[in-house]
């Protein structure tokens, strides 16, 4: 995925309100950005470091800008924009990628299923496979050497655990697939110590037939790609 067009530069302010963030550009001026994740962003934000922002031709948006990458003062790179890793996930998939979820004849996103009138991020369909529920997080969070999700108490993420249990017992496929937008992760795991109920669930899923799976995003400030598995610590 290449940011097209090319992302815009600066230092990071602060973050505020949730989705906004102050950002000085190269000239000294300010601007505010839309900042595109209602997580915690926990080890995510560093005063005076760079950020890269993508800005949208639309006249109707308050804020043009939205903030997509934060970077490290030990130079690492943080995918700040949840909302890409779906359609990372879903190129990832039909480029073959992700071998794991390979050889399904038709990709559908957002389908309204489950008990607790849930969206899948995705559904892989076959007519000579069991249906493939596949239920996406960014993962951001970095601590000693690992990655953690969720970076706060998520009940919306608690359900999606079970609504991949209800599927795996109907006979689907179902699937939990970390998407690891930080150059420093390279395992992941669920944060217990965050989210204890949602690490336990986690446990509960996969002896239900749950499969997790995680892959890492190669980052740059010119393109987002999928290209790497990352390990998955139960």
């Amino acid at each position: 995925m290449q940011f097209s067009p090319p992302l815009e530069q600066g230092k990071l302010l602060k973050r505020y309100k949730r989705f906004l963030a102050d950002v000085q550009l190269a000239d000294g001026s300010e601007i505010t950005i839309h900042c595109p994740n209602t997580g915690s962003m926990k080890n995510c934000l560093f005063p005076g470091e760079t950020v890269w922002f993508s800005r949208s031709d639309n006249p109707k948006r308050k804020y043009p800008c939205t903030w997509e990458i934060m970077q490290t003062p030990d130079k690492e790179l943080i995918g700040i924009n949840t909302g890409r890793a779906n359609a990372l996930a879903e190129e990832a998939i039909q480029t073959g990628v992700i071998p794991e979820l390979a050889g399904y004849a038709k990709l559908s996103r957002e389908v309204r299923y489950g008990e607790e009138n849930s969206r899948i991020d995705i559904l892989l369909t076959d007519k000579d496979k069991a249906d493939c529920y596949i239920e996406i997080k960014s993962c951001t969070l970095k601590e000693d050497d690992c990655g953690y999700f969720p970076d706060a108490v998520t009940t919306r993420g608690q359900k999606h655990l079970r609504e991949l249990m209800q599927m795996v017992a109907q006979g689907k496929r179902a699937v939990l697939l970390f998407i690891v937008q930080h150059t420093g992760i390279y395992k992941v795991a669920p944060a217990a110590h965050i989210d204890p109920a949602y690490a336990e669930l986690c446990k509960q899923a996969v002896d239900a037939g749950v499969e997790v799976l995680a892959y890492r995003v190669d980052l740059t400030e010119s393109c987002s790609e999928i290209r790497f598995p990352c390990d998955v610590l139960l």
